[in-house]
C-alpha cells in the first residue's frame, strides 16, 4: 500500500528526530528474512532500547539529510533497515550482530558513529563495546583499586607489628 504524502512527511520527520538524538546507527540489508524473523528482530531491538525501522531508500535519504548520519546516504540501496541507539553506542550493532549470527539473511551494510562512516566489517568492534553499566563498573573498579590497596597496606602494618612482637616474645622465652 502506497503512503500518502502526509504520512511520508511524518515518517521522515520521525526518523530525522530519532537520528538527531542518537549516537550510532547501523544500516542492514534484510533480504530473505521472513515476517516471523523480522518480528523477532524488532522484539530484540525493543528490548535493547534500539529504534529499528524498515525504510524506503528515498525517504531514508531525506530523513538523514542535515543529521550526523548523512554520511550513510550512499549505503542506502536495496531493502534496508535502519537501527539507531541513543544511550548505548554498541546497542544497535549488538542487536544486528547477534541476530545475524543466527539468521544469515541479515547483513550489515554500514554503520556510523557520531557522523563518521564505518564499514560493515567494524560491526563486531562496535558491538563489543561495553554497555553503560559495564563501563561504570570498570571505572569504579579503577577508582577503588588504589584505595583498596592502601587500606590493605595500612591494615597489614599493625598485624606485622603484632607478629614481630609475638616472634620476639617466643624467641626470648625459648632462651
Amino acid at each position: 500500500m502506497a503512503l500518502k504524502l502526509e504520512d511520508k512527511k511524518k515518517f521522515v520527520k520521525e526518523i530525522k528526530a530519532v537520528a538527531g538524538d542518537s549516537i550510532t546507527s547501523v544500516v542492514a540489508e534484510y533480504r530473505g528474512l521472513s515476517v516471523v524473523e523480522m518480528t523477532e528482530l524488532r522484539k530484540h531491538a525493543r528490548n535493547a532500547d534500539v529504534y529499528l525501522r524498515v525504510v524506503k531508500n528515498t525517504l531514508a535519504r531525506r530523513a538523514l539529510e542535515d543529521t550526523k548520519f548523512e554520511c550513510m546516504k550512499e549505503s542506502l540501496t536495496g531493502p534496508v533497515l535502519l537501527a539507531f541507539s541513543k544511550d548505548d553506542p554498541g546497542a544497535a550493532a549488538r542487536v544486528i550482530k547477534n541476530f545475524a549470527e543466527e539468521h544469515m539473511a541479515l547483513k550489515a551494510v554500514s554503520l556510523s558513529v557520531g557522523g563518521e562512516l564505518l564499514p560493515a566489517t567494524d560491526l563486531s568492534r562496535l558491538a563489543d563495546l561495553p554497555t553503560l553499566n559495564q563501563a561504570h563498573a570498570m571505572l569504579l573498579g579503577v577508582m577503588i583499586s588504589p584505595m583498596t590497596k592502601m587500606a590493605q597496606t595500612l591494615f597489614e602494618l599493625p598485624i606485622m607489628l603484632a607478629r614481630t612482637f609475638s616472634a620476639r616474645g617466643n624467641q626470648e622465652s625459648a632462651e
